[in-house]
């Protein structure tokens, strides 16, 4: 699956773009929301989420790289997001924030930072939806994919079968034509792409190219 990351959007042209994400094969829109202090930038918060939710019709999979995410689990909710996905690193209880995120009616994701390893997730793993793990440094687009990655998705993978989980597994940084292959092939569900493909010069076409990779 494919989930275009708005960050990397035309934000003076912002119905167009989602106008060509409806048109396009994309299976997700990804909404990177940052408060400049679990992350070193801010991107955009509820009046901009409002606005794309009232335009989008792909499911919202809404990415909190902030402190105490669970404040927002209702507003999300609100939204008709599809997925919340919580930094690890984020939440001091993060079982009660996925509990309290399925709840409200949404899929809980739990996402990793490059440094932090998988077997932190082994007491989770059974009660979230997805893992996401940040292939980059979080808080800036465009940054150059960590090699380390793959490694992880495949421990990753592991974990999920040996367990007996559902949880999809998502790649978030640097995804593009030579990294996307690689990672698909090491067991990736879900592919984030934001300048790789906001940036091309046929943006439909490009998702369509990210959502053909076979396992």
């Amino acid at each position: 699956m494919v989930s275009p990351s708005l960050l990397a959007a035309d934000f003076l042209h912002l119905d167009r773009e989602i106008e060509m994400i409806n048109r396009s094969e994309a299976d997700w829109l990804h909404l990177d929301v940052m408060d400049g202090v679990f992350v070193p930038n801010i991107s955009f918060g509820f009046p901009v989420l409002e606005a794309v939710a009232s335009l989008c019709q792909k499911p919202l999979d809404v990415h909190y790289m902030i402190v105490k995410p669970e404040r927002y689990i209702k507003q999300t909710a609100k939204l008709g997001a599809m997925m919340m996905n919580v930094h690890l690193e984020a939440c001091d209880h993060l079982h009660r924030t996925v509990q309290e995120i399925h709840d409200a009616g949404m899929k809980a994701g739990v996402t990793l930072n490059p440094s932090t390893p998988v077997a932190m997730l082994e007491d989770i793993i059974h009660d979230v939806d997805m893992v996401l793990l940040m292939s980059v440094n979080p808080g800036f687009g465009g940054q150059k994919f960590i090699e380390n990655t793959l490694k992880k998705v495949s421990q990753l993978r592991q974990l999920i079968t040996t367990s007996g989980s559902h949880a999809l597994i998502e790649v978030d940084g640097g995804v593009h034509d030579k990294t996307a292959p690689r990672l698909v092939e090491a067991g990736v569900d879900v592919l984030v792409s934001g300048s790789y493909v906001f940036k091309s010069a046929t943006p439909e076409a490009t998702i369509h190219s990210l959502r053909s990779l076979q396992h």
